[in-house]
């Protein structure tokens, strides 16, 4: 089951969770310093929700939670 909204396209990304240590300047230290860099991957908030399509008919389609507020499905 792929991890994709059927409306807009919405997909995983990857990006990096960068760990930092130490005390900050503004708060008395000397600094933070990265100690960690790895990689990580970003998921859309898919929903399976029961849609009313353009003929009519009813399917249940994987949908991102900005479609859904942003009305471009019509929940049945």
């Amino acid at each position: 089951m792929s991890s994709v909204c059927e409306i807009c396209g919405k997909r995983k990304t990857v990006g990096g969770s960068i760990t930092r240590r130490g005390l900050a300047k503004k708060k008395g230290g000397i600094g933070m310093h990265v100690v960690k860099n790895v990689k990580r991957t970003f998921s859309p908030n898919l929903q399976r929700v029961r849609a009313r399509l353009a003929n009519g008919g009813v399917r249940r389609m994987r949908v991102c939670t900005a479609c859904i507020r942003d009305n471009r499905v019509q929940k049945a």
